[in-house]
């Protein structure tokens, strides 16, 4: 989730606010994740068309680690800018999740994040309303965007092993090769968000405040 605002004649800006919390979050990966969304997110350059003109699209991602952070604050929040990152060493199912698309919250285990993972930036995408692709047979189509999945078919370059036959163990994308692409630029419609005094929001509050994983059961 984030505004969106006519930052120049030339550019638009989404600016999102990340904000971190749970046993295993930090200041250092706190701004591993912002890096990587923001690093990411403006990799391909991307342009958008806005009433007929071209516009460069370009993301300013803040961070900023809060431990002692209360359920009251994230489901108080009307900062469109914020979105709330529990991290965690355990997390029920073994993967990190969004509380939905075009959403302002999530749980990431921390065994995603490491360094190149692309994991905060797919699942950022998912905050801004993005979905998996429904093919999820990429080979013969080179790098795969930022949204495709684990389990995806890719060519041999781009799988975990590029010896292994695709579908099989080691024979799908490893996720460090995933890029925001401008095809994904494009899927976030910005030319379909109201804009009031130069300035719009993309996603939608969630305001989930999530409990440690290894706190709860689930039925």
């Amino acid at each position: 989730m984030g505004t969106v605002e006519l930052y120049s004649k030339e550019t638009v800006m989404i600016v999102s606010h990340l904000i971190t919390y749970g046993y295993a979050a930090s200041v250092e990966i706190t701004e591993q994740i912002r890096d990587e969304i923001e690093t990411m997110w403006n990799e391909p350059e991307g342009t958008i068309i806005v009433k007929g003109r071209t516009y460069h699209l370009r993301f300013r991602i803040t961070g900023e680690y809060k431990p002692a952070i209360t359920p009251e604050e994230i489901l108080t929040n009307d900062d469109p800018r914020n979105n709330y990152f529990r991290i965690e060493a355990f997390a029920h199912g073994n993967i990190s999740f969004v509380d939905g698309l075009g959403c302002n919250t999530r749980y990431f285990k921390l065994e995603n994040l490491y360094k190149g993972s692309t994991t905060a930036a797919h699942e950022y995408g998912h905050t801004l309303g993005l979905k998996h692709p429904v093919a999820l047979d990429y080979r013969g189509k080179g790098i795969p965007g930022i949204m495709y999945p684990r389990g995806t078919l890719v060519d041999p370059e781009f799988q975990y092993d590029p010896s292994i036959p695709a579908g099989q163990k080691g024979g799908t994308m490893h996720p460090v090769y995933r890029k925001v692409l401008q095809r994904d630029i494009d899927l976030l419609a910005v030319h379909r968000i109201n804009f009031i005094n130069g300035s719009g929001i993309i996603g939608d509050f969630s305001s989930v405040w999530h409990p440690n994983h290894k706190d709860i059961d689930l039925v």
